[in-house]
């Protein structure tokens, strides 16, 4: 049974989430918070394999329970769901360990194909988030002269094969999409992921893409 953390402040948003929850993890335990102080009460009572996070609360930011959650739970996987797509909220979110994010203007059937994408170890993220993350890392990478990566040390090299891999995930591509691409099963780039993430010490889509974007990927 998944644990999971709701955290929104307006009942009736909460309740359409509760239920958009529920229908993708039947199953699941359901804790609710509508501040960010009884989010973090939660946080070090149970422990959850999913949170569904607002950023604007009364008493501040989703970001600082996203914060928590990667600090004492870093198995637990955030997910941030908002009305904010600028970068100012999108980036320091991602920063903070958000393990997806995606904006409520989407359907509930969108957003329930998208947090499907959690129990296939994929990132939720709303098209328009993944298209602007792509964007950013692109841009990064134009603009700024190679350089060593700050935290992966000199010593760790990744194969061609786990550069390829990397370089789709980091475009926003899905492990089937990467399968069929390099001529993989799903299964395979998954192994290849994982083992990418351990290298560089990653555990996000977001993180990931920034290494990619360290390591020149995008000049190629």
């Amino acid at each position: 049974m998944k644990q999971i953390l709701l955290l929104e402040d307006l009942p009736e948003i909460r309740a359409w989430l509760k239920t958009l929850a529920l229908q993708v993890f039947p199953d699941a335990q359901i804790s609710e918070a509508s501040r960010i102080h009884d989010a973090l009460e939660l946080v070090n009572a149970v422990r959850f394999d999913v949170a569904m996070l607002d950023l604007g609360l009364p008493d501040g930011s989703g970001v600082e329970v996203v914060q928590a959650l990667r600090e004492k739970q870093p198995e637990a996987q955030s997910v941030v769901v908002t009305i904010h797509e600028d970068d100012d909220h999108l980036f320091p979110a991602l920063q903070a360990g958000a393990f997806g994010y995606l904006l409520k203007e989407q359907s509930r059937e969108q957003l329930s194909e998208q947090l499907q994408r959690i129990s296939q170890g994929e990132p939720p993220l709303s098209p328009s988030i993944a298209r602007r993350v792509i964007q950013y890392f692109t841009a990064q990478a134009r603009q700024q002269p190679m350089r060593e990566p700050d935290n992966v040390t000199p010593h760790v090299q990744l194969t061609d094969r786990e550069n390829e891999v990397l370089l789709r995930v980091a475009k926003g591509f899905t492990l089937p999409e990467i399968g069929v691409q390099l001529n993989l099963s799903r299964h395979t780039i998954a192994d290849y992921v994982k083992q990418i993430y351990r290298k560089l010490n990653v555990s996000s889509r977001a993180e990931a893409a920034l290494e990619a974007q360290r390591l020149g990927l995008f000049r190629r």
